[in-house]
């Protein structure tokens, strides 16, 4: 849902993220998208039956739940590259490891990370200071520029795209338990990886000023007063 119009923080939220998208690659200073999403462990109630030259693979409509899991996703668009991990719970702990290792496994060399991601409670740099103690939560932090979406446009985030695409090649089917569940979304990351496939994005600052004329404010005071 898009907000109402003439909502100047929605609109200086989204050109902050679509600046970050028009900057050049810089191996330096890497563009990472973060996103979480949650996916229901189901086992099969009866065995299913397998596939044949006639018949398709068929499941019993009946299952049983085994709870839930929280994937951590993180994208680099540009250079192709994603890290998915597979935990139990969703707290400021899981956040705050998966920057740390953005910064000391992932992208050890950068001078600065920037990341783009959504407004959830836990993605705050707080979540840092309550994970680590505070001389480790600055020094990952001096390494990270978060550049948050705006409220309602989660749409801006690449790494909800790269969700997607794991959610129809990974994730719609029933998977047991959290090992499995982590077996193969980590083959679907190396897969990928391997492809090394990139993101494509075409929407600029000039072209939200033209298709969402409707959310800018109209100015108070004259550029050339």
């Amino acid at each position: 849902m898009i907000p109402p119009a003439r909502d100047a923080r929605f609109v200086a939220a989204m050109e902050a993220v679509l600046d970050q998208y028009a900057q050049p690659l810089d191996l330096a200073r890497p563009l990472v998208c973060f996103d979480e999403a949650g996916k229901e462990l189901r086992a099969e109630s009866r065995p299913a039956m397998a596939a044949t030259p006639t018949q398709p693979r068929r499941e019993d409509p009946e299952y049983r739940r085994q709870g839930s899991a929280n994937l951590l996703l993180a994208y680099a668009p540009w250079l192709g590259w994603r890290h998915v991990t597979v935990t139990t719970r969703r707290t400021a702990v899981e956040f705050a490891q998966t920057m740390r290792a953005l910064v000391d496994v992932h992208f050890p060399e950068a001078e600065q990370i920037t990341v783009v991601l959504d407004n959830l409670n836990t993605h705050h740099p707080a979540a840092l200071y309550q994970a680590f103690p505070a001389s480790e939560a600055h020094r990952l932090l001096q390494k990270l520029t978060f550049c948050w979406t705006p409220r309602h446009g989660s749409w801006l985030n690449m790494a909800e795209l790269e969700l997607a695409v794991l959610s129809r090649q990974c994730l719609a089917r029933r998977i047991p338990d959290q090992a499995a569940l982590a077996q193969q979304v980590t083959a679907w990351v190396a897969a990928r990886n391997a492809a090394k496939a990139a993101a494509r994005w075409t929407f600029t600052v000039d072209e939200a000023r033209t298709r969402l004329k409707h959310l800018y404010p109209i100015p108070l005071c004259d550029s050339s007063s």
